[in-house]
């Protein structure tokens, strides 16, 4: 049966609680951090050698859409009726909007060391400790909107201008890239500072704190961004109908991309999967 995704701030106080409850309930059960780890292993970056396939690479998309599938199949197991909702931060733009309330995520970090104290994922409730991570920090950090260097996150009219890009990739399949829809909406642009963050990017780098890494999955967050982000990609896909996934065919030897990114139909690790079998979800579920 095909289940829905809904924006996050349409939820109702049940619906709230239930999804709140499985998260907690899979952290509980060890599985949280196993996601984790599976996103810091596959932040592979241009400059390291290897196969790229969660950033930097045109499986971006393909990538966190199992990603997610993953996370939403052990919360059902504790809750069939709870599904991953999205945050349209181009609608929910202010640090005390909704996701960011008691009862859901919580609120910003203290000045003093960024720690989130509100809400259920705060470190002083005993629920959501940090065993996962790229420091040896153990509690959920955030700084929403930069107090540093204040940013604002992407607007609608950001998010359209990758939107309306009828390519979906382009070579070098890289974060240099500056046509094709998956690099104008995961946001590795130039310059330097944040005018170089755009869509995906700058999101993460305005939540700030867990954020900002490979271990960004450690803030809850980050399923809801991506939800919204994969919410996105099919916009685009029902927009571009006759424009796939590109590299339809793998990059040769004689291209700086042999073996290094994913094409249409190779699988995609650590799943066997490829992203043809991932472009079309209609048959597992939608978007309200």
């Amino acid at each position: 049966m095909v289940y829905t995704r809904k924006d996050v701030s349409t939820l109702t106080a049940d619906e709230r609680r239930r999804f709140v409850k499985a998260m907690l309930e899979i952290k509980r059960r060890g599985e949280y951090d196993e996601f984790v780890r599976t996103h810091i292993d596959y932040y592979v970056s241009d400059g390291e050698g290897g196969l790229r396939t969660a950033h930097m690479a045109p499986s971006f998309l393909a990538w966190h859409r199992r990603f997610l599938l993953e996370l939403e199949k052990a919360l059902r197991r504790v809750d069939p009726s709870v599904t991953v909702p999205y945050w349209d931060w181009t609608r929910a733009r202010t640090a005390t909007a909704t996701p960011w309330t008691a009862d859901l995520l919580g609120g910003n970090g203290r000045a003093s060391d960024r720690q989130v104290t509100t809400g259920p994922f705060a470190y002083a409730t005993g629920n959501w400790t940090l065993k996962e991570n790229i420091t040896d920090g153990e509690f959920l950090t955030r700084d929403l909107g930069r107090s540093a260097g204040p940013i604002e996150l992407p607007t609608a009219a950001e998010l359209e201008w990758a939107l309306k890009d009828p390519v979906y990739d382009t070579a070098p399949w890289d974060s240099t890239v500056t046509e094709g829809f998956r690099n104008k909406l995961e946001g590795w642009g130039t310059g330097r500072g944040s005018v170089a963050w755009r869509n995906h990017n700058r999101v993460h780098r305005w939540v700030g704190g867990e954020m900002l890494g490979g271990a960004s999955v450690n803030d809850p967050v980050f399923w809801l961004h991506h939800a919204f982000i994969d919410l996105v990609w099919t916009r685009w896909q029902a927009r571009h109908r006759v424009h796939r996934y590109l590299p339809a065919e793998p990059p040769g030897p004689a291209s700086r991309q042999y073996q290094r990114v994913v094409s249409r139909k190779e699988k995609l690790p650590p799943w066997n999967v490829t992203p043809d079998q991932l472009e079309d979800m209609s048959a597992v579920y939608r978007y309200a």
